[in-house]
């Protein structure tokens, strides 16, 4: 357990960040998952225009590694494309 006035701030600062970013991670495999079910080529690439922006700021942000957010948004062109 944490002992100093630093370390205790720390760990407050860790849980509430944690909270934060499985919220923006799984909002972010949602918009993934609606790109990747829909069959609609112009409904796709409405989910897809929000998932790449959103792919974006949170590589951006730190959620996720900038070559995580480029192998996702490849993928979800690919699929696209495959339409």
């Amino acid at each position: 357990m944490a002992q100093n006035k630093s370390a205790i701030k720390r760990v407050r600062q860790n849980v509430k960040r944690n909270t934060h970013n499985r919220a923006r991670r799984s909002k972010m495999r949602t918009l993934i998952k609606k790109v990747m079910t829909s069959t609609n080529k112009d409904e796709a690439l409405v989910s897809y225009k929000k998932a790449v922006s959103y792919l974006d700021k949170m590589s951006v942000k730190g959620v996720i590694h900038t070559n995580n957010a480029a192998r996702k948004k490849a993928q979800l062109t690919r699929h696209i494309n495959a339409l």
